[in-house]
């Protein structure tokens, strides 16, 4: 990979928090193939770390993402063949972000847009700058959103606001995008970097086998197949862990929990 692929999407670490940075600032953070290649390497990367408790996800400079680098799709998606190799690739990075076993955190501040908007709903928690703006504008290009992208905008916002959002094709403010449901929440800009520190606390605060059970069981509860007498116990399992033993240790010695994770 060449070295500005791999500076494309930067990884760093403080504590047990990391922080994942699109970096195409001179393009709105637009993403290419190069980068979605390099977003599925770095999540990997984050997965493979032990140490980590949380992500977060961000953009460099004064957008999130402006979606998907359009000068780049008469040469990445010019056959119905290109496109579903592009596809690939690309459902892979989100879905490895999505099935992450850490809790995530998208930081939103200016463009959200596109592909942008794909990956800051993957994430957790989306915390979004007053100012910032949200939409799906793929309409005016003729392209359209293939169907496992598609089920997860209507599994975030439901079907008639997907199709709202992808038919009129028009950006809106951060207020409406939480309405929607596309947002946790909206905090003035100058508050952002703090609401998103201090959420980042509360998850790292939390146990780590806690957030692993509860994100997997939430994933399977949007599949109807019925659950398994073992699916079924999992969560009551929970008690015979090492984490809810220290939980109860701490909170019996009016302490703060130092969980293992196990």
């Amino acid at each position: 990979m060449s070295q500005a692929a791999s500076d494309s999407v930067l990884l760093t670490r403080e504590g047990a928090v990391a922080t994942l940075t699109l970096n195409r600032p001179e393009r709105l953070n637009a993403l290419d193939l190069a980068m979605w290649h390099r977003l599925g390497e770095v999540l990997r990367e984050i997965e493979a770390d032990p140490s980590l408790r949380a992500l977060r996800v961000q953009g460099a400079g004064q957008a999130f993402a402006a979606g998907a680098d359009l000068a780049e799709f008469a040469r990445t998606r010019a056959t119905a063949g290109d496109a579903e190799a592009y596809g690939r690739v690309m459902v892979a990075a989100l879905h490895g972000l999505r099935d992450l076993k850490l809790p995530t955190v998208a930081m939103i501040r200016g463009a959200c847009v596109g592909a942008g908007l794909e990956i800051a709903i993957m994430c957790d928690l989306r915390i979004a700058a007053e100012g910032s703006r949200f939409g799906v504008p793929i309409q005016k290009v003729g392209v359209v959103m293939p169907w496992p992208e598609l089920g997860d905008l209507i599994e975030t916002v439901g079907r008639a606001t997907a199709l709202e959002i992808l038919l009129e094709g028009r950006l809106f403010e951060a207020g409406e995008a939480a309405a929607k449901g596309l947002v946790t929440r909206v905090v003035p800009a100058e508050k952002l970097e703090t609401e998103v520190a201090e959420t980042l606390r509360r998850l790292t605060d939390g146990a780590p086998s806690s957030h692993r059970l509860h994100k997997r069981m939430a994933r399977r509860l949007m599949d109807a197949k019925p659950l398994s007498p073992e699916e079924w116990r999992e969560a009551y399992e929970a008690v015979e862990s090492a984490d809810y033993r220290e939980g109860l240790a701490a909170f019996a010695e009016k302490r703060k929990p130092r969980f293992s994770g196990g």
